[in-house]
Order: C-alpha cells, then sequence, then structure tokens
C-alpha cells in the first residue's frame, strides 16, 4: 500500500555539466523528466539522450514501420522544446529489450562516447508505486542494465574493443538517477519549467492520441505535484539516486 505520509524528499545535487539520459522508449523522459532536463539546459548544462528503441510497438493502432518513424520524429521534436539536441536512436527492438552483455555494451558505449558525469534512466523497480501498479518489462531491464554499463564503461577490461573504436574507459559518472522510482529520496523542483516539461509531453501527439481515456497531462500534474509537496515547492521530479565508485 501506498504510504500515506510519505518522508520528505532531498534536492538533487545539481553541481555538474553534462548527463545522459538511457531510457527505453520515446516519451519516457517526458512522463515526469523533461521539465527538469529543462531547467538544467537553461542553466548551461548539456543533457544527452539515447534511446534504446523507437517506440514502434507503442501505438496499437499503427503498423510499426509508420510507426518508427513518427515517434523518432516526435521524440526529436520534444527533445528540441527543453534544450537537448543530441538524440540518438539505437534501433534495438521495442517491447522485447533483453538484460544482458550486448545490452551493456551497448549502453556502456554510449557512456563512453558522451562522458557524462551524470546517467538519468528509467525506473527500474517492479511497480511505480511500491505497491500493486505494475512497471513495463523494457524499463526494467533498460534501467539496470544501465546502471550496470556505467561501472562496464569504467573498466578498461571490460569491452575492450571499445577502445579499439577510440572508446577509452570513462570513470567520471557520479550518480545513476533512476526517474520516477518508487524508492526515490531525492528530487528536483521543476515549478519554473513545468509548463515545458508539459509543452514536451504534447509533442508526442500520434503516441498520446493512442492511449485513448487516458489523461496524460492530468496525471502528469498529478505526480509532479505528489512530489513537490514532499519537496516543499509546488512541482518536483523525483528520482532514486545511486553513487557510482
Amino acid at each position: 500500500m501506498t504510504d500515506p505520509n510519505p518522508e520528505p524528499l532531498e534536492p538533487l545535487d545539481e553541481e555538474w555539466d553534462r548527463a545522459l539520459a538511457v531510457v527505453a522508449h520515446p516519451d519516457d523522459l517526458e512522463f515526469g523528466s523533461a521539465a527538469a532536463i529543462a531547467g538544467w539546459t537553461g542553466q548551461g548544462k548539456t543533457v544527452a539522450y539515447c534511446l534504446l528503441t523507437r517506440g514502434e510497438a507503442g501505438i496499437d493502432g499503427m503498423h510499426p514501420d509508420e510507426t518508427r518513424g513518427v515517434r523518432e520524429n516526435e521524440q526529436r521534436e520534444s527533445a528540441a522544446i527543453v534544450g537537448v539536441d543530441s538524440v540518438d536512436f539505437l534501433g534495438l527492438p521495442d517491447g522485447v529489450l533483453e538484460y544482458g552483455v550486448a545490452l551493456r555494451r551497448a549502453i556502456a558505449r554510449e557512456v563512453r562516447r558522451h562522458q557524462p558525469q551524470v546517467v538519468l534512466t528509467n525506473n527500474f523497480r517492479p511497480t511505480w508505486d511500491g505497491a500493486t501498479t505494475l512497471n513495463q518489462a523494457d524499463h526494467m531491464v533498460t534501467g539496470q542494465a544501465t546502471l550496470d554499463a556505467v561501472r562496464d564503461a569504467a573498466n578498461r577490461w571490460v569491452f575492450t574493443d571499445l577502445a579499439d573504436e577510440g572508446l577509452e574507459p570513462w570513470s567520471g559518472v557520479r550518480q545513476v538517477w533512476a526517474a520516477g522510482s518508487p524508492e526515490s529520496k531525492h528530487a528536483v523542483d521543476v515549478t519554473d519549467t513545468y509548463d515545458k516539461g508539459m509543452e514536451s509531453l504534447r509533442a508526442h501527439d500520434a503516441y498520446l492520441r493512442g492511449l485513448g481515456d487516458f489523461d496524460p497531462t492530468g496525471f502528469l500534474e498529478m505526480f509532479m505535484a505528489a512530489a513537490g509537496s514532499r519537496l516543499g515547492v509546488r512541482y518536483a521530479s523525483p528520482f532514486e539516486v545511486f553513487q557510482v565508485g
């Protein structure tokens, strides 16, 4: 059961310059993180996106061959709204991501390439509320693989072929942040960039229309207001923080 009196959230450490966001699908970042990203890019920080899939299995009424391009375009538009111009798609199959060495290598490659100090990723807990609201399989796989790949990226003797590509080990990641985790103990105030976050979510027009009666903006407002109340502000984005090294 969800705790009726959750503990207060602590502010995130925002003393960094470069972040890499590794998520499973287009729209994953827009459900909570985009408003925070808008604030960071507004401060002059650099944030890059790495999408493992193109979200081709995400719209029931649209064939995957069409969906890929639609969702990729929507993600690029959404990213631009919050000041992100580096958006890469690894093109892995949507809905059936598998944890394993191959996925860790693909993510470690991106970590070495971008050399971030902070890595954002999906909530990889089994639920969203710590109780019964089930998470999705790709999210769980992505979050766990990202956490492990950050350490792989720092190890010279893991994925040695990456060095042959000119990608030397990168041990500069300080923390990994899992967005929206029910185990979140930290958050960032997004009151001033809330509207930008909502605008970036609405850029996923085809995807949101495919959800039917679900009210994504109402859901997101409730989610961010709940986190905000725990941080002592109007709106906040919550994260579970993992120390690296």
